[in-house]
């Protein structure tokens, strides 16, 4: 399960250097080496390791922990519950101590945030301009294989992509989605590179006015399911008059529902394998202290 803060740790190690590599680890816990040693103390004695700074307020636990209370408490417009706030600062955590890696905390939007994602481009004379909405919650390889299906279907594409609010992704997914809110929303799909623009806050219907204003010349969907609008009209009634729609298959079956449900089904089992984790990270935290202080709470390593 891929976010911001992740995309977030590649951006600041690519500035780095020339050439990113990425490592995807196994599903083993990687934390230490099978003898209990730091897995960068190699690395770090050979002074050839750095790191880059965590994007404060997002992390897979948190994630987890909003799939699993079933609350809409991390939605946009509504303050975090304490309910929810105790939930969260104790989610899978082993007891008796808080590791400055793994935390809960409430996610805050600016401007340079949302800059540092952008691609700052604009459309340019013999661009195609593509307008695509939706949720794009949990952004996901279906949500990519989607974009990049739609960013392929031109020689010169501009993508824009039209986030809906929190409350109308509830409307029409129902239970406590978006699991992720308009704003983390708006980070994840900046990170695509397929994606040139977003509309935050796009209306659920594409209006003539939203055609016009973005001089969009296709409007495309993917093969989901599209709910009426709440007057019972076709969203996309209007780009379907001016003969600008068409439906696209990302060739993925991966969507939102499906990691909702695996993380449900896995629940137990991930509760125990993080507080197993928190635990050795805090012991490794306590052998090592002598020597050196821990990093910046969340430090991503690069």
């Amino acid at each position: 399960m891929v976010h911001y803060g992740h995309s977030n740790q590649l951006r600041q190690a690519r500035a780095m250097g020339d050439y990113l590599i990425v490592g995807v680890h196994t599903d083993d816990d990687i934390t230490l080496t099978v003898d209990g040693r730091d897995t960068y103390e190699e690395v770090k004695q050979a002074g050839r390791y750095r790191e880059c700074k965590r994007t404060q307020g997002v992390s897979t636990t948190d994630l987890v922990g909003r799939m699993l209370l079933m609350t809409k408490a991390h939605h946009s417009s509504q303050e975090m519950s304490s309910e929810y706030r105790a939930y969260a600062d104790s989610f899978g955590k082993c007891p008796g101590g808080r590791n400055p890696w793994t935390g809960v905390s409430q996610f805050l939007q600016t401007s340079r945030k949302i800059i540092q994602f952008a691609s700052g481009k604009e459309p340019q004379p013999g661009d195609t301009v593509i307008y695509v909405a939706g949720a794009f919650d949990l952004f996901h390889i279906g949500h990519v294989d989607f974009l990049a299906k739609v960013h392929g279907l031109v020689e010169r594409p501009y993508v824009i992509a039209g986030l809906h609010f929190d409350q109308e992704v509830n409307h029409y997914k129902g239970k406590n989605y978006p699991i992720m809110n308009l704003h983390e929303r708006t980070l994840s799909v900046l990170a695509c590179r397929y994606v040139s623009e977003v509309v935050i806050g796009a209306p659920y219907a594409v209006t003539a006015e939203l055609l016009d204003h973005f001089k969009v010349d296709l409007v495309c969907h993917g093969k989901t399911e599209i709910m009426p609008d709440k007057d019972g009209s076709d969203p996309y009634q209007e780009p379907k008059k001016r003969g600008i729609f068409r439906q696209i298959d990302s060739g993925s079956d991966l969507t939102t529902d499906l990691i909702v449900q695996r993380i449900i089904k896995n629940r137990l089992e991930y509760e125990a394998r993080n507080q197993k984790k928190e635990a050795k990270e805090l012991a490794f935290l306590e052998a090592t202290k002598p020597q050196e202080e821990p990093p910046e709470r969340g430090s991503h390593s690069a």
